[in-house]
């Protein structure tokens, strides 16, 4: 059984694949306590992989992101391979803290060591390594490699304090175009 949060029809809204059609599968649970989390691990389901697949059927997309909390803590081969054998691509967004499973399609990696304790990576590499960007902590990759690299300013909640946030986001960016912007696009025109 694997504890889900909700599961929902939306567009991805950060990084690569922005604005692409996806169903999230957001599990419930996390092991590090960030202090900008926004999710609630409270209220979950107990689901096991069939509920969870019938679930995801209802809707067009063949894209499935797994997010959390911590997907890893929840996601096994046997879920992956359910997916697959019913031509799902799945991607999966991770705090990079805990091996992941075999069969994900596309791996984002969005560290937390800099914001949390206990927070040291077992992943090296990914195709999307994201880093939250604050305008204090030393940009870093944290030696993964990525076939991408986005920096994603922090929202802090504060309009002033995001605002220059992200100037000095896009200034790095500018000096280090390495890095790509990416934007939570989902927050900004108002979509899940």
């Amino acid at each position: 059984m694997k504890r889900v949060n909700e599961i929902f029809y939306s567009l991805q809204g950060e990084g690569f694949y922005t604005g692409r059609a996806a169903v999230f599968v957001r599990f419930s649970g996390c092991n590090l306590r960030c202090p900008f989390c926004d999710t609630s691990f409270e209220d979950y389901r107990e689901m096991d992989n069939q509920e969870i697949l019938q679930a995801i059927r209802q809707y067009p997309a063949r894209f499935v992101v797994l997010t959390g909390g911590e997907p890893t803590l929840q996601v096994d081969e046997e879920f992956t391979a359910c997916l697959h054998r019913e031509g799902y691509e799945i991607a999966m967004e991770t705090n990079g803290t805990r091996a992941v499973p075999q069969g994900i399609d596309w791996l984002t990696v969005s560290p937390k060591t800099p914001f949390c304790t206990g927070a040291a990576l077992a992943v090296d590499s990914c195709n999307e390594l994201k880093c939250l960007f604050d305008g204090d902590t030393p940009v870093s990759t944290y030696g993964i490699s990525a076939d991408h690299y986005f920096l994603q300013p922090c929202d802090v909640g504060d309009v002033q304090r995001n605002r220059a946030i992200m100037q000095k986001c896009v200034e790095y960016i500018c000096r280090h175009p390495r890095w790509r912007l990416s934007l939570q696009t989902h927050k900004i025109v108002g979509f899940k």
